[in-house]
C-alpha cells in the first residue's frame, strides 16, 4: 500500500508541476504530460501497477500532445509571431522626415509607430515615400523605397 501511495503523489506532484510550468510557457506542450501524470495518478490510486501507469501515461500524453498541437497550429495559423522591434520587419511605412543613408536622422510610420531610420543605400529618401523595413539596427530602422530592390528591379504588391 505505501508502495501505491508514493506513486499515486510522485503523478500528482508531477502532474501539477507540468500544469504550472505550462502556465509559463507557450506552445500546449507541458499541459498534455500533465493531463497524461493526472490520469496516472488515478491508476495508482485505484491500485494499478507501474507498468500501468506509465502505459495510461504514455496512452493520454502522446493523443492529447496531437491534438493540442493541432488545435494550437490551428488558432495560430497566419498569425504573425513576431515580438519587440522585430515585428516590424518587413512592414511597410512612410517616410515622415527625409531619411539619410547614415545616422538614423529621418523618421518613419510604420503602423501606428514612428520610427528613427536610415536607408540601406546611399541615397536620401524624401519625405512621403513608401518605404520597406529590411531591418532593425537597436531601436532604428534600415528602410528602403519600396519601388527599388537590391537588385535594381521594381517591387510591387503592398
Amino acid at each position: 500500500m505505501g508502495f501505491e501511495l508514493s506513486w499515486t503523489w510522485f503523478w500528482v506532484i508531477l502532474s501539477a508541476i507540468l500544469v504550472v510550468g505550462e502556465i509559463f510557457t507557450a506552445g500546449f506542450f507541458l499541459l498534455p504530460f500533465g493531463i497524461g501524470a493526472i490520469a496516472a495518478a488515478l491508476v495508482a490510486w485505484l491500485g494499478g501497477g507501474l507498468v500501468w501507469q506509465w502505459a495510461i501515461f504514455l496512452i493520454v500524453s502522446i493523443p492529447s500532445l496531437l491534438m493540442l498541437k493541432r488545435f494550437a497550429d490551428r488558432v495560430t495559423e497566419g498569425a504573425d509571431l513576431r515580438v519587440a522591434a522585430d515585428r516590424v520587419l518587413d512592414k511597410v511605412g512612410i517616410v515622415l522626415e527625409e531619411v539619410q543613408p547614415h545616422g538614423f536622422t529621418g523618421r518613419v510610420r510604420v503602423g501606428s509607430e514612428e520610427w528613427r531610420a536610415a536607408s540601406e543605400g546611399e541615397e536620401k529618401i524624401p519625405e512621403g515615400t513608401s518605404v520597406k523595413v529590411l531591418r532593425v539596427d537597436g531601436t532604428h530602422l534600415v528602410v528602403r523605397p519600396r519601388s527599388v530592390q537590391p537588385d535594381g528591379g521594381s517591387e510591387g504588391g503592398a
